[in-house]
């Protein structure tokens, strides 16, 4: 019989969420208990809809984590940047600009935060596949593996496909439309920001990640208490998004588009300079990017009459849409590498990945 005593972990003892006064975004809150029966589903599917399609972002609560097993993930999440040397995790290191995915340790300056300004990013990850035996991981995070692929499969299966089906409703087509182009393959990762100095915050204006969005179809985000994410609202300012404890943070990114035609568009949003009153922290986050199988092309889900009736917005002809991992590494490769253009839109900067123009937004 199978031991029921977990490795022992150091444990995260996370800040204080900010007291200051900021303007916060009025997001929506979805129960993704309800899911689990088609009355559920019914309820739940108008609620998303509106909430993705206003700001791009809802939390949903509910999601069969309880309080004590998110803590312990963010437990294992800090493993990477505070039990594992340096030497060490260099042999772990992503070959991003290979592969075009995140799988393995992204360290520190990698990523150009401001092109004119020369300010490289201050955030280290750690991305692990859904399949955690794919690649050799540190010693110091080996005895967690079966946790996290626990985690892994919960996000996937329980959480992902789950806000897969409520979309598919939402466009009027058959529930698992959408699953079915996203099986067990992927990744999710760890990161770690760390604080600036005051010249390199002052040279980037505060902006830690420039405003962007995902490349995937759908991003889990475990909400943590110090701030630091902003998204851009309707009316083209940036709010905070709210710490809710043991709440995801979900958001749809570029793939949804191509499937929606446009009737999902990906969220844009960045990363700031925490609240005055957590810049002595560093910033742990645990995120999940679903991505859609490689070979599955990004083709707009015709067959939906909502699409019919607002009308499908195309990014490319059909004859020219990439398949998911021609998009997945054009993306991955090129951000935060490339020299972007500037847009003709104010503060807009852009470049083009297999034709198609992205937008990246200071």
């Amino acid at each position: 019989m199978p031991s029921l005593t977990l490795p022992e972990c150091e444990r995260y003892i996370p800040p204080p969420a900010t007291g200051e006064d900021l303007e916060f975004a009025d997001l929506a809150i979805v129960d993704l208990s309800k899911a689990h029966t088609p009355e559920g589903r019914v309820e739940l599917y108008p609620q998303l809809r509106d909430a993705l399609r206003t700001y791009g972002f809802v939390y949903a609560i509910n999601h069969g984590y309880n309080q004590a097993q998110r803590d312990r993930i963010f437990d294992i999440a800090n493993v990477p940047f505070t039990a594992v040397p340096p030497d060490e995790m260099k042999t772990y290191t992503a070959n991003i600009e290979k592969v075009g995915y995140y799988a393995g340790f992204k360290g520190r300056q990698f990523w150009k935060v401001d092109t004119e300004g020369h300010i490289l990013d201050q955030i280290e990850h750690y991305g692990i596949n859904k399949d955690v035996t794919r690649r050799p991981h540190p010693q110091a995070l080996r005895p967690f593996l079966p946790e996290i692929d626990a985690f892994i499969q919960h996000n996937h299966f329980n959480i992902v496909h789950p806000i897969l089906r409520l979309l598919a409703l939402s466009l009027e087509l058959p529930e698992e439309t959408l699953v079915e182009k996203h099986n067990f393959d992927g990744t999710g990762e760890t990161c770690g920001c760390y604080r600036r100095t005051k010249e390199e915050e002052e040279k980037s204006n505060n902006v830690w990640l420039k405003g962007h969005t995902d490349v995937g179809s759908v991003t889990i985000l475990w909400s943590q208490p110090i701030g630091g994410l902003q998204i851009q609202a309707p009316d083209g300012r940036w709010k905070w998004v709210r710490h809710i404890e043991n709440a995801l943070v979900i958001n749809t990114g570029d793939m949804m588009d191509f499937f929606s035609g446009g009737y999902y568009k990906p969220t844009i949003h960045r990363v700031v300079q925490p609240p005055e009153d957590q810049r002595n922290y560093d910033r742990l986050s645990v995120f999940f990017v679903s991505m859609p199988d490689d070979n599955v092309r990004l083709l707009p889900c015709v067959e939906s009459p909502v699409l019919h009736h607002f009308g499908i917005q195309r990014r490319c002809p059909d004859e020219d849409a990439p398949l998911c991992a021609a998009w997945r590494k054009g993306r991955t490769t090129m951000y935060g590498r490339s020299d972007l253009k500037k847009g003709i839109e104010l503060n807009v900067e852009e470049e083009v990945i297999e034709g198609i123009v992205v937008k990246h937004y200071n």
